[in-house]
Parts: C-alpha cells; structure tokens; sequence
C-alpha cells in the first residue's frame, strides 16, 4: 500500500500536481480504498482537468457504493458533462445514502425539474423545508403538474424578496397568462 500520509501537506500547500501523482500511484493498488479514488477526482478538479474525474468517482462508488460524498460528486460532475441521467441517479443516491444533505436534494429536485420530472421533483424539493428555491421550485412543479396555483402564487408574489424568482416561475409555466398586479403589502 502507497504511504498518502504526505497528502495533506500538498493539498495545504496546492501543490495538484503532486497530489496528482501520489493519488495515482495509490490507486494502482488493488487494496486502494474509495477515498483515494475520491480524492484523486477532488485533486483533478482542483488542478483544472475535471472531465478527468467522473472515471475517478465511479471507481469511487463501486469500491464503497455507501460512499455518499462520491455520489454526490459523480452528480456534480454529470451534470457538468449534461449526463443528466447519471446526475439524477448520483444525486438520488447521495440523498439516499445522506438524507440530511439538503445540496444533495437541491440538486436531485434542479436535475429532475430540467429532465420535466415533475412529481419526482416535488419528492426531491419537499426535503427542503420552507426553502426559497425550494418554494418556487414547488410553485412550478404545481403548475406543471396542472394543480391549483392560486395560494402558491399569491404566497410567492407577496414575498418582495421572492418576486424575480417568482416572475421568472411564472412566465416560465404561463401559457399565455402572466398575472400582472402584485398583492398589497
């Protein structure tokens, strides 16, 4: 096994290169555990070759398939690559796996909203508690979903800090009708 205990001094010192090659040795090794597959994948992105990581983090997830952080990052890094597929399944995992991890849902709830999922988005959203994002996303869900809107909306637009969220929810699901007077504060 391939002595990392130098890693963290290079990773201090942002030294990726090094980190790099110190990573990659340990991974040549059979015994190598998921971290140092994660971490290689971590280092890549730091050192500006992040197409090179997605193989790194799904060598992650096979070594430790409960490894939740290399989900989530296998996530970022599909969606990056518009994978949105292996983004949804990697984001559903990671929330899965970590059902505390409010990113995680966050970005489950976004993927599935792009891929027009809207029940499954509303699953991913609810996590979220009375979230802002999370209170628009759920207005277009609705909408979408072809529900009654009337409360949610009226919620949205007295919220002066939500309304250019809100107006872009709304013209986004209109279909031709933008309500157009903003309830009194």
């Amino acid at each position: 096994m391939v002595d990392v205990s130098s890693l963290p001094a290079l990773l201090q010192a942002e030294d990726w290169a090094g980190a790099e090659r110190l990573l990659r040795r340990a991974a040549k090794d059979r015994r190598a555990p998921a971290q140092v597959f994660y971490n290689l994948g971590k280092v890549l992105e730091a050192g500006g070759k992040a197409p090179q990581s997605g193989a790194w983090y799904r060598r992650a997830v096979a070594a430790e398939p409960g490894y939740a952080n290399a989900w989530f990052e296998l996530g970022r890094w599909a969606v990056a690559a518009e994978d949105l597929v292996l983004a949804e399944q990697a984001f559903a995992r990671a929330a899965r796996l970590a059902p505390q991890d409010l990113d995680a849902w966050r970005n489950l709830g976004r993927v599935r909203l792009r891929r027009g999922q809207w029940a499954q988005a509303r699953t991913a959203w609810l996590h979220l508690g009375d979230d802002a994002e999370a209170r628009v996303a759920l207005y277009r869900v609705t909408a979408e979903l072809g529900e009654d809107t009337g409360a949610a909306r009226a919620a949205l637009l007295s919220d002066p800090a939500l309304r250019p969220q809100a107006m872009k929810a709304l013209t986004r699901v209109a279909k031709g009708a933008v309500p157009l007077r903003f309830p009194k504060l």
